[in-house]
């Protein structure tokens, strides 16, 4: 049987802002299970959850300070095990996210390196170095900005690849290796089907600590190959589990090739196409990255791992050009994502078609982004802001209260799930019926993707030997390659039979269906479905 993971939606709950249960502003593991029937009946597979361990969350829990516990602010452990136990009964399974680059500084690891002596084996797990003189060992900085390294009263410095909260682990040691197993362990006994890894390639740094030179040559802390035998170690244990469990890689790499190392039989199940994510809207450009991702990973025998959006980026329908235009391409793109091979991930809130929050004011920003650049780089909070979910409350229903961690825009008052749910013309109705059709459909399971010819803004693809997705990424209408009627579109037909720009079309051909490489489309529409975001606020 094939695993489920080859070709499941996963949709990403960022925990602080799904959906809060006790009134205090921030979402929870309580209030996550009370929406678990809205994932299944959105159509999805499984459930990815960002951190949700104790922390000080100087990065919004990817400073982790126990990783066998729950954060108060989140619930309990007990809490934990309700939400997986509650998922698998509803058929939906469960992915949390490991961090293991870096703990938090609060960690009983780090708070012990900090009260030893230079050289002493607390030290060890950590990357502490002496500098040059009064300067860090090196010119490596931050991900978050500013250097990478923090001074300690003895002189020392440590590494810190993103905020001083967040130490890095030195990978060579024996005890940090033996530590995560046991964690791995931890959460595959309470039942956790798989694990998101946080930087996965960044673990491996080199140990004579060079300076970084933009010469071309191999980065010292980002994707060398000494990382690959930590995987290696990772799919052992998970191994050793029923279940089809999975790993999922974030992985920023120079280039698909690169990426499919991490993803040989040995090593990590899947990792995110960035590579598609991070593609303009241009029909040449999405064809590259569909293509080039194909190619590489078919090598090791990976599915390619589509994504739009997610928590530490401006949400794709700000990034396609944002208000109607960006919200159209957003809902095409959406269908050509799930019409693709291999798996995708749907990150909370894409579904209501939500955009970058642009204008948060910066006394609530929480990002270290944005305080380390002293505000001259916004941060990621424009797309974590809660979920609006009902009515018109000050939360829009993302919990009990008045309050929500970040504000939500008044304007998504027309964009709640109770809303959208009553519009057949919604993008929440887009995704649950794209989803249906996927689960419904053989030929989207399947690895097959055959190309047709097509203008040069239109993507025209079979799947199998009768489903048919055209994208008309373009402004104009296109004839498509077909002539069977549309199964679903993403905008309004024309009233020709073409398809307009910005729009998607799924079609179902009949076995002895046309073959032609652009007649015109049938004009009859009455059994499509269509989306139309003018019509959904």
């Amino acid at each position: 049987m094939t695993p489920w993971w080859r070709h499941a939606v996963i949709y990403q709950v960022y925990v602080w802002s799904f959906a809060d249960s006790d009134g205090d502003g921030i979402g929870d593991l309580q209030g996550v299970r009370s929406r678990l029937p809205y994932l299944r009946d959105l159509g999805v597979d499984a459930v990815w959850l960002n951190p949700f361990y104790p922390s000080p969350q100087a990065d919004n829990g990817y400073d982790v300070a126990d990783y066998r516990d729950v954060d108060p602010r989140f619930g309990t452990l007990a809490d934990a095990d309700a939400l997986i136990r509650d998922a698998h009964a509803v058929g939906l399974r469960i992915v949390i996210d490991l961090v293991p680059n870096h703990t938090s500084s609060r960690h009983p690891w780090f708070e012990a390196a900090l009260a030893a002596a230079p050289g002493d084996p607390a030290r060890g797990r950590y990357l502490f170095r002496d500098g040059r003189g009064d300067e860090p060992p090196n010119n490596w900085t931050s991900n978050f900005g500013g250097r990478a390294w923090t001074r300690v009263p003895d002189g020392q410095w440590y590494l810190h690849l993103f905020a001083p909260e967040q130490p890095d682990l030195d990978w060579t040691a024996s005890e940090v290796r033996e530590e995560f197993h046991d964690i791995l362990r931890f959460w595959l006994d309470r039942g956790v089907d798989g694990f998101r890894i946080d930087v996965a390639h960044g673990l491996a740094k080199d140990p004579a600590m060079p300076d970084v030179h933009e010469s071309g040559a191999i980065h010292p802390h980002w994707d060398l190959d000494e990382v690959h035998d930590v995987y290696r170690g990772w799919r052992r244990v998970l191994d050793a589990y029923p279940g089809d469990r999975v790993f999922v890689g974030e992985i920023w790499v120079q280039s698909v090739d690169r990426l499919a190392l991490y993803l040989r039989p040995d090593e990590l199940h899947t990792a995110f196409n960035f590579a598609f994510l991070t593609a303009l809207w241009d029909a040449a450009a999405l064809r590259t990255a569909v293509d080039e991702s194909m190619r590489a990973l078919e090598r090791v025998g990976a599915p390619p791992t589509w994504v739009l959006s997610n928590h530490d980026v401006v949400r794709h329908v700000t990034r396609y050009g944002g208000g109607a235009p960006g919200l159209r391409r957003a809902g095409a793109a959406a269908l050509l994502m799930l019409a693709l091979p291999g798996s995708a991930y749907v990150y909370q809130g894409e579904e209501l078609g939500l955009p970058e929050v642009e204008d948060l004011p910066d006394g609530v920003r929480r990002d270290p982004v944005f305080t380390r650049t002293g505000g001259a780089e916004p941060g990621r909070d424009g797309c974590r802001v809660p979920l609006p979910w009902s009515g018109a409350s000050a939360s829009l229903g993302f919990g009990p209260g008045q309050a929500s961690w970040l504000p939500q825009p008044r304007a998504w008052e027309a964009l709640t799930v109770e809303r959208q749910t009553t519009d057949p013309a919604s993008m929440l109705n887009l995704y649950r019926t794209a989803l249906a059709h996927r689960r419904s459909i053989p030929a989207l399971a399947s690895a097959d993707l055959t190309w047709l010819p097509a203008p040069p803004e239109v993507l025209a693809f079979r799947r199998g030997t009768d489903f048919l997705c055209v994208v008309n990424v373009g402004d104009a209408p296109v004839q498509v390659p077909t002539s069977a009627s549309p199964l679903l579109t993403s905008g309004p037909p024309a009233a020709d039979g073409t398809l307009p720009g910005a729009t998607a079309a799924w079609y179902r051909e009949p076995a002895q269906g046309s073959r032609a490489s652009l007649p015109t489309v049938d004009r009859a529409r009455s059994s499509s479905s269509a989306f139309d975001p003018s019509a959904s606020g």
